[in-house]
C-alpha cells in the first residue's frame, strides 16, 4: 500500500506514472520484509524505525547509508510498506518534519 501527501493512497497504475517523475520511492518495510518479499524496483529501503533519524540526516551521510540523494523537504516522496499501516506513518513523520 502507497502513501504521498496529496493523496493518502496510490493504485499500481499511479505509482508507475509517477516513478517516471522525479518522485522519491521510500519502502519503510523492515530488511527482512525486503528480503523474503522482493525489493521494489527503484525504491530505497529506510525500515520505518530508521525514517526520522534519516530524513534529519547530513545530506553527504544520508547518500552515503541509502546511496541516493536525499530528498528536499519540497521533492516527491512515496512511502510504501506491505499493507498501509507503516507507510502511513511514514508521511505523518515526514510531514512533521517539514515534508511538504
Amino acid at each position: 500500500s502507497l502513501c504521498t501527501g496529496d493523496a493518502p493512497s496510490l493504485s499500481y497504475q499511479e505509482l508507475k506514472d509517477l516513478k517516471k517523475t522525479t518522485v522519491l520511492h521510500v519502502d519503510v518495510r523492515e530488511r527482512w520484509e525486503i528480503d523474503k518479499f522482493g525489493k521494489i524496483p527503484a525504491s530505497i529501503n529506510i525500515p520505518l524505525g530508521e525514517l526520522v533519524e534519516a530524513l534529519q540526516m547530513d545530506p553527504m551521510e544520508f547518500k552515503e547509508k541509502y546511496n541516493q540523494k536525499m530528498p528536499a523537504k519540497s521533492d516527491p516522496v512515496v512511502f510504501s510498506c506491505l499493507a498501509g499501516k507503516r507507510s502511513k506513518q511514514a508521511l505523518s513523520f515526514a510531514m512533521s518534519l517539514g515534508f511538504s
